[in-house]
């Protein structure tokens, strides 16, 4: 990873605006003419992938740069761990580590395409659209390795710092496709590392708009993926919960007031929408980090709800549905279920606070009423008994003598974007504290 390509610095602060203007209406102009040609989507992807200058595979430099990636986030004692049945007792202390957490293929699979587009590109200015992974530290390294990261100015990206001939990344949760249109119209190599899954769903809702479905949507709106797999949509509506789920069934089967539910789900759905006309046909499909039993429940509730309404000779012109959800987000829930239900002291959960999969895990402790803590890196352990962890829909507070006197059972599980080094230095320090605590 020898190759340097210096970040570009800020530009002078009186361009700040003129930059931010100029790059809203172009980006807005793009969005202009996708919605002319909504449609076309699917085929303006299909015309990207055969471009010379996008690429969705390594450069050949997958075996370099697996070693490096080991070197960095792979963990001997985490290894030990899985080998002993997922378990590891020092002193009074016993790990009970989940039968699968941390790193999925997705994101081990973005992360080394990262990787290699540095060691392939050495001196090119290379950028990133957003988070590579919901991970600090996997984030911080490639700024260490030189990755400009697109600065956002109010909520707007500010594209206006890319130039023609950079290099620029997409992240794993994906990039819209207004984004990427405008990264191929100003002649950028694009080096794409969404990951399948996510594009699976993209798919899905490609279907629905074929047909004219309106795609229900179970995911965060603001959140990177929601907002990509939104802009190969249709007419679309995003839901966060079963709730929102429910209050939408309510509107379908007994209508309601029109301005109170748009102005509920405000930002939420695709421009013109509208419920009374909308919510006709529907079709399901989710943000792949949410939580696996929900988005089945909200699946199943669209379908009875047409079934109730439209009958079941004419459910199938009314309903769509697909499975699009991952594989690794299900695997690491159902070892969570399993985790929760041996006798534990207290959870440790570790991923990004702005990870979705990870706080779909330390949700499934919280409904079990075992104490958890949601930490993004080490660091928040200590000094003495001490942790600095964020509470469910909370900030982040600081509490002492967590730690419980005597023998413990931890319960420790990771998001799909926590490497193992980063859960091996948290579980060395829960270890290290009970070790150094006084005799009682």
């Amino acid at each position: 990873m020898s190759g340097i390509a210096l970040c570009p610095g800020p530009l002078p602060e009186e361009s700040t605006t003129d930059r931010a203007l100029a790059f809203t209406i172009e980006l807005n102009h793009f969005d202009k003419s996708l919605k002319q040609l909504v449609m076309d989507t699917k085929a303006f992807k299909r015309a990207l992938n055969h471009s010379e200058h996008y690429h969705r595979k390594g450069f050949g430099h997958q075996d370099e740069v697996a070693g490096v990636l080991n070197q960095e986030y792979q963990s001997d004692l985490i290894a030990e761990i899985r080998e002993n049945n997922h378990s590891l007792t020092r002193g009074d202390v016993t790990i009970r580590l989940a039968e699968s957490f941390g790193f999925c293929w997705g994101v081990e699979r973005a992360v080394a395409m990262a990787y290699e587009t540095r060691q392939h590109f050495p001196t090119e200015r290379l950028w990133i659209t957003n988070e590579i992974i919901h991970n600090p530290s996997v984030n911080q390294r490639l700024r260490e390795m030189q990755v400009g990261f697109i600065p956002v100015l109010g909520e707007q990206k500010d594209f206006s710092v890319v130039e023609r001939g950079d290099v620029v990344i997409l992240p794993a949760f994906g990039a819209s496709v207004s984004e990427m249109q405008l990264l191929d119209e100003r002649g950028c190599t694009i080096v794409d590392t969404t990951c399948p899954w996510v594009a699976k769903v993209w798919n899905s809702v490609e279907k629905h708009k074929k047909r004219d479905y309106t795609s229900i949507i179970h995911g965060k709106y603001k959140h990177e993926e929601t907002v990509a797999t939104s802009s190969f949509a249709g007419t679309y509506l995003v839901v966060l919960n079963l709730a929102e789920a429910q209050y939408v069934r309510d509107y379908i089967l007994q209508g309601g007031d029109k301005q109170a539910f748009l102005a509920k789900f405000a930002s939420a759905y695709s421009e013109g929408f509208d419920p009374d006309r909308d919510l006709e046909r529907v079709g399901v499909a989710n943000q792949t980090t949410m939580l696996k039993s929900e988005t089945e429940a909200i699946g199943k509730l669209f379908e009875k709800t047409m079934l109730q309404k439209y009958g079941p000779t004419q459910l199938n012109e009314h309903f769509m549905s697909f499975n699009t959800i991952c594989d690794a987000t299900q695997e690491r829930q159902d070892a969570m279920f399993g985790l929760v239900d041996q006798d534990l002291s207290l959870m440790l959960v570790i991923g990004g606070f702005n990870s979705s999969n990870t706080t779909h895990l330390q949700e499934i402790a919280v409904e079990r009423g075992i104490p958890s803590y949601h930490i993004d890196s080490a660091e928040r352990i200590g000094p003495g008994n001490r942790i600095e962890h964020k509470p469910l829909d909370g900030d982040l507070v600081v509490e002492t003598e967590w730690l419980p006197p005597g023998q413990i059972v931890v319960g420790v599980t990771s998001g799909a974007s926590t490497p193992d080094k980063v859960v091996e230095t948290a579980i060395a320090k829960v270890l290290a504290l009970k070790a150094a605590a006084p005799v009682a």
